[in-house]
């Protein structure tokens, strides 16, 4: 096994790619693919026939020069982009709300668009009927605070 394994170490580098790649689906902070990489390199390296220490030093400059320069730039690029691309629960926030059942500090319940949500408010007792926004969401409660009124003219 052992003398099989130091005549292929292509398959040792394409195993640890593969463990990194499991490892950063997992995770998913780019660090673990970046590592993946370096080991890809290593795998390049022992097809170019690089003796095992140089796909060793290979692996670890590439893994090093990935996280310090390729990590920060695709994390920025993957954070980037306007507020009013929000996604999920944050786009109902500052969403008009109808009061379905009286929404006091400890429960109640409101309808947002067509889905009707667990609710709490803000700021005292809200009756049912009244428009409301959407101030926050909490796992599966939306905090809610009573909305302006707008003088028609």
């Amino acid at each position: 096994m052992f003398e099989w394994l130091s005549q292929n170490w292509w398959a040792l580098w394409l195993t640890v790619f593969l463990v990194f790649a499991a490892v950063e689906m997992l995770t998913l902070d780019l660090f673990f693919i970046m590592l993946g990489g370096g080991a890809l390199a290593g795998l390049v390296a022992d097809f170019a026939g690089a003796d095992l220490w140089l796909q060793i030093v290979v692996f670890c400059v590439v893994s090093l020069l990935m996280i310090a320069f390729v990590r920060p730039i695709t994390l920025k690029h993957l954070h980037k982009g306007p507020a009013e691309q929000r996604t999920n629960v944050d786009r109902l926030i500052g969403e008009s709300a109808l009061v379905m059942e009286a929404v006091s500090a400890t429960g109640g319940r409101v309808k947002i668009g067509g889905d009707v949500w667990s609710a709490r408010s803000e700021s005292g007792v809200l009756t049912e009927g009244q428009r409301v926004i959407v101030a926050a969401i909490d796992g599966a409660t939306a905090v809610v605070a009573p909305q302006a009124e707008t003088a028609i003219q």
